[in-house]
């Protein structure tokens, strides 16, 4: 594994993240038992990810909770999220911060979230519900102050583009991707300037994926006008990062094309298969995809605005 300082947090982290959400949730979005869940978590562990991230939302807490038990609580990094409304109070902060605290059976969390906050709710989370997470910080509650954008309601990263000028954020959560490369130019450059961590989300989803997927979503981009129809008429318009990239797949190479963009400092990945963590894990630690192929990326889809932010859930193609 390979580890990397998490902004100016003073921590260490894993440049490979398991995330516990999204499609499979540890492997809650296809039914498995929890037991089950606990052992994706410890195979990623035991791989050296030391980065986990969990959510109210994910209904994933108590699992992460089991399975850290089981190690030193000092070499992980747990980060977790809450989600808030306009009228939410300080108090509602600490209620949903021990709250958490309780279902992962710890005394305190690394990093908390504000989680999927849009533009028009930021003023009132930096306002008034951030000073009580500050307050918790001092508490030893929470160990930094994180928040997470929403992605496919905020394409355009509005919310970051405040965020990342202001205090007290310590660590952002974004959406990144081969498909999805705004936060190069929004983003990157100002978190870099003042040490704010990154946690890259997104980076790999359905259009990744599922070729099926794949060629609705390029074909809709060609008759929107945002890319030109040459693009359609060799095959698979990604086919190239497999036969002129060095990939194992296309996946891989969406994984490879984030971990080595510089800001990037943590790679979420989720699986609910303890054979997939390996392989997730493997395609980030790869080295980078050739300066050609990445500069040819930037070429065809730099000017793209959230292409690729599906939500979970299952998704089909047109027949």
């Amino acid at each position: 594994m390979d580890y990397r300082p998490l902004g100016s947090t003073g921590l260490t982290v894993s440049v490979a993240g398991l995330g516990c959400g999204g499609n499979s949730r540890l492997g809650l979005g296809r039914g498995a038992s929890f037991d089950d869940c606990v052992s994706v978590v410890r195979a990623a562990v035991d791989l050296g990810v030391n980065l986990l991230d969990t959510a109210e939302a994910y209904g994933t807490e108590e699992i992460v909770g089991a399975a850290v038990r089981h190690y030193d609580r000092d070499k992980l990094v747990i980060s977790t999220k809450a989600l808030f409304r306009t009228g939410d109070t300080g108090e509602t902060v600490t209620l949903k911060v021990e709250a958490g605290l309780r279902r992962l059976g710890l005394d305190y969390v690394d990093v908390f979230h504000f989680h999927a906050v849009n533009p028009a709710a930021y003023d009132h989370h930096r306002e008034v519900l951030a000073p009580a997470l500050v307050k918790l910080k001092e508490q030893g509650k929470v160990g930094h102050v994180g928040i997470t954008e929403t992605g496919p309601n905020d394409p355009e990263q509005k919310m970051l583009a405040r965020a990342i000028e202001d205090a007290p954020w310590e660590v952002m959560m974004l959406a990144y991707s081969l498909m999805n490369q705004g936060a190069r130019r929004r983003v990157f450059p100002t978190t870099q300037r003042r040490g704010i961590g990154t946690l890259l989300m997104f980076v790999v989803r359905n259009i990744f994926s599922n070729a099926a997927y794949r060629r609705d979503v390029f074909a809709r981009l060609v008759e929107q006008g945002q890319l030109d129809a040459s693009i359609l008429s060799r095959g698979d318009p990604l086919e190239f990062l497999v036969t002129e990239g060095d990939a194992a797949s296309i996946t891989d190479a969406a994984y490879r094309y984030a971990r080595h963009e510089q800001g990037a400092d943590v790679i979420l990945f989720g699986t609910g298969n303890r054979a997939h963590v390996k392989d997730n894990v493997d395609s980030i630690l790869r080295p980078a995809l050739p300066p050609p192929v990445i500069e040819r990326l930037h070429t065809l889809f730099g000017h793209l605005t959230g292409v690729g932010l599906d939500r979970p859930g299952p998704v089909t193609a047109k027949p």
